[in-house]
């Protein structure tokens, strides 16, 4: 399976399109990115509209057909799943999702397409860390922990596993000396450290403990933590490694999965098949699933932008983020799209946190900064909680939250607040 090139030039003909509503915004927003963040990668997943009992059919078409050879997750009980595992294969099979990988040239996606009767072909997406905002201030570091309430609480979120996949985790970092750290990397040809600092920022927010000071910011500082990459150095990565990761959590017993990156969706477009499956898998695993709603909003000036992919899957929690005054902050996207709702807010602006060494901490804001306060809280709840279905402790999350004077397709249903 070659790994994608993420740099390569999308295609017009692969935007998805609203009926007729490929208006000049879309164009406009196309002709910015399309080179420097390309929507796609140019490989494709083949979905099975009855998941994996037609895996077998699907590979014979594949193999029989087209001369693929074909790889199966069922190969990898043992061990997690890395594209450089299978470099030889042209096509990967997701055993647990019903959906296939597949790395196919212009005349193949025409015949599957015109021989397709039980399947879907999707393009493969990009998926990028939102464009985090860095914040220089004097704020006291704790106002998360604190407006969120989880300061206060008597859980820590001990026994909980968390996973946090995203560009990795300094494990080396002084903050977590001496705690356990499970690691995967499913980012071909890169190990596990962070370079880019953006997954060791999420990480300190939903289950770190205190800097050098003493000065605690981690909302669940007693939880497993587990650091997946699926994201590059540079803070970018294919949509199949977000699966692979998700898959890889869910596996592991996790019972909270953090995801603070995504790509950006029209007005109009509906929410991703494969991310939805994967979040399906998840919750039948146990797992709560929460997603940064995204950053491309201006409210100053009037721009909204949709929630992002895979935030506004059904089965995924999108978080707003909040500034110190409890307002919306001006990034964070809204609920325009019909299943993409905003489930809940969280602190989002000038939130401190670790960072890969030697900075070791600083201030950054983002959708994905909020995303892990209310990872670190489903934490807690599971701790307190600890036979809940993910049903019921979204429910509680639920309950338990603030209500804010701002619209539910800003905020959801409020703050989240610690148990």
């Amino acid at each position: 399976m070659k790994s994608p090139k993420i740099g390569k030039k999308t295609f017009l003909r692969d935007i998805p399109k609203s009926g007729d509503t490929f208006d000049t915004f879309i164009k406009e927003v196309y002709e910015k990115d399309a080179i420097d963040n390309p929507l796609y990668t140019g490989r494709h997943f083949l979905i099975l509209n009855e998941g994996n009992r037609s895996i077998v059919k699907a590979t014979k078409l594949l193999e029989g057909k087209l001369g693929f050879t074909v790889a199966n997750t069922a190969d990898f009980v043992k061990e997690s799943l890395n594209e450089s595992k299978i470099k030889d294969a042209d096509a990967l099979f997701y055993n647990e999702l019903g959906i296939a990988l597949i790395d196919i040239d212009e005349d193949q996606r025409v015949f599957l397409e015109g021989s397709r009767q039980d399947y879907l072909i999707e393009p493969e997406k990009v998926v990028y860390i939102p464009d985090d905002i860095p914040a220089e201030t004097e704020k006291h570091s704790a106002w998360g922990i604190e407006v969120t309430e989880a300061l206060y609480s008597q859980y820590t979120g001990a026994g909980i596993k968390l996973a946090v996949i995203d560009t990795g985790f300094d494990t080396g970092h002084p903050d977590f000396a001496g705690r356990e750290i499970i690691t995967s990397t499913f980012v071909p040809d890169e190990n596990v450290n962070d370079i880019h600092g953006h997954g060791t920022h999420c990480t300190g927010i939903a289950c770190g403990s205190v800097d050098m000071n003493g000065v605690r910011y981690g909302v669940a500082p007693g939880a497993d933590i587990y650091a997946g990459k699926v994201l590059s150095n540079e803070g970018s990565g294919a949509q199949a490694w977000v699966l692979d990761g998700m898959t890889w959590a869910a596996n592991s017993g996790c019972r909270v999965l953090s995801m603070s990156f995504g790509s950006r969706v029209f007005a109009g477009q509906s929410y991703d098949i494969a991310y939805e499956r994967a979040a399906q898998f998840a919750r039948s695993k146990g797992t709560v699933i929460v997603a940064a709603a995204g950053n491309e909003s201006k409210r100053t000036k009037e721009k909204f932008y949709p929630v992002n992919s895979p935030a506004d899957c059904p089965s995924i929690l999108a978080v707003a983020a909040l500034d110190q005054a409890l307002k919306v902050a001006d990034f964070s996207n809204r609920a325009i799209n019909p299943n993409g709702l905003v489930d809940v807010a969280a602190p989002g602006v000038s939130v401190y946190s670790s960072w890969i060494m030697p900075v070791r901490n600083r201030f950054v804001s983002g959708t994905s900064m909020a995303t892990p306060h209310v990872a670190g809280i489903v934490a807690l709840l599971f701790e307190k909680y600890p036979d809940a279905t993910p049903a019921m402790a979204e429910k509680e999350l639920r309950d338990l939250a603030r209500s804010l004077p701002l619209s539910p397709e800003d905020v959801g249903v409020g703050l989240s607040i610690a148990p």
